[in-house]
């Protein structure tokens, strides 16, 4: 029987601003089932925040990265090439939009608002895809980040949910043409999280509650249910899940 086993898989974990990211229960999570992580901090500034976790799951490599910047990106993957010469699994947990964008009106957004947040929240992962794929020489698993506002509307999600539309569209074509090389690529859709990047939504205490409330199961949601989601999908027991957003929310999805 195959089970969630990452022993002898070495994985790249994108995203990790705080012990509150989802990326960082990713990480957590695929440490303890075995794999050798390679993780990236944004700036100078969060490198205080990250290190100690860093240091807790003895990340082996650590590089920062600026998803826009395209010679850190190419550094990153230079790095990897030569210390590993191979990747098994990517994690992609990155999103942005200007404030004022993502709390006004998707009618109301301005054109540079919309291009810069698909571009951080989405085309990134397209682009972490394409440097990873190569790396991907015994097949692989990549996984990106949703949320339910992407499949329907969510109070205060304002442009994100256009663009969380576009990253789970962006899965289902990167599935369909990496799969020849088994690659399988994944997102994952958590119900609502104490996360920071949640906190610049409008009313987000609203949507906690709201999913307390009313989602079937009661059990309450943390970045540790994500990552185990997460280490599974990057495991073998896996093997044959892609193209897929898979939920972890309680099933609130399902209802109306």
């Amino acid at each position: 029987m195959r089970s969630a086993n990452l022993a002898g898989k070495k994985g790249l974990v994108v995203g990790i601003a705080n012990d509150q990211s989802i990326a960082w229960g990713a990480a957590r999570a695929m440490r303890a089932s075995g794999a050798e992580l390679a993780v990236t901090w944004y700036s100078d500034k969060s490198l205080p925040y990250v290190t100690p976790l860093f240091d807790e799951i003895g990340a082996t490599l650590r590089l920062p990265l600026d998803v826009s910047d395209t010679a850190q990106q190419q550094a990153l993957f230079d790095t990897l090439r030569e210390r590993w010469g191979r990747l098994d699994f990517l994690v992609h947990s990155v999103a942005f939009a200007p404030r004022d964008d993502l709390h006004g009106r998707v009618l109301d957004s301005s054109a540079a608002g919309f291009a810069q947040a698909m571009d951080l929240s989405c085309h990134s992962f397209i682009r972490l895809a394409r440097d990873a794929d190569p790396l991907m020489t015994q097949g692989g698993s990549m996984m990106t980040i949703s949320y339910l506002g992407a499949q329907a509307v969510m109070p205060g999600y304002g442009i994100m949910g256009p663009v969380k539309a576009a990253l789970e569209a962006s899965v289902r074509y990167l599935a369909s043409e990496l799969g020849p090389r088994g690659i399988r690529v994944n997102a994952v859709s958590p119900g609502p999280l104490e996360t920071r990047a949640a906190s610049g939504i409008a009313g987000f205490d609203s949507l906690i509650k709201d999913s307390m409330e009313r989602a079937p199961l009661r059990h309450t949601l943390d970045i540790e249910d994500a990552g185990a989601l997460c280490a599974f999908l990057a495991s073998d027991a896996a093997r044959a899940i892609s193209g897929s957003t898979l939920f972890v929310d309680n099933a609130f999805h399902i209802l109306n």
